[in-house]
């Protein structure tokens, strides 16, 4: 069906989520931080990327930084866990995340994300030649942000 590039540090939960999304049909890439990742995707495009937010090397914002900075649409779900996790989904929405999930997570509400994330239209990113706003999307949490404006806004 989809190829679906999941990238966490934690292996038992790559080996799970790649477990569930093969079950359902998908080829699943693995990476086990942001820049692995970002490397896999440059060298093969995936449909969707599932991405904790807290890992070594490259975190999973900087990751989404790196994605909407260099690829015109790019369908993301981001997870994270602990206290410092909660923040960081937030922030994940603001770039763009179409769900987030915190850890741990119900199989099932995520493989309903992916189905969502990969049936809806990709994400709207501004037009130079019209500085309006999209409109949101219908499905997940994307708000049609000017990635631009959000990385300003995020980076100071």
């Amino acid at each position: 069906m989809a190829t679906i590039l999941v990238i966490d540090d934690q292996e038992p939960i790559r080996t799970l989520l790649r477990i569930a999304l093969e079950g359902a049909g998908h080829e699943v890439l693995e990476a086990s931080n942001g820049r692995r990742g970002f490397a896999l995707y440059r060298a093969r495009s995936a449909d969707l990327i599932i991405t904790d937010i807290v890992m070594p090397e490259m975190d999973g914002l900087e990751l989404m930084l790196e994605l909407t900075s260099n690829f015109l649409h790019v369908n993301v779900i981001a997870m994270a866990d602990g206290l410092q996790g909660k923040a960081s989904l937030h922030m994940a929405k603001l770039l763009g995340a179409r769900e987030t999930f915190h850890k741990p997570f119900e199989m099932d509400k995520l493989l309903s994300a992916v189905r969502d994330a990969l049936a809806a239209p990709p994400p709207n990113i501004i037009n130079p030649q019209n500085k309006s706003d999209p409109p949101a999307q219908e499905h997940g949490d994307y708000e049609g942000h000017d990635n631009h404006r959000v990385h300003e806004n995020l980076l100071g």
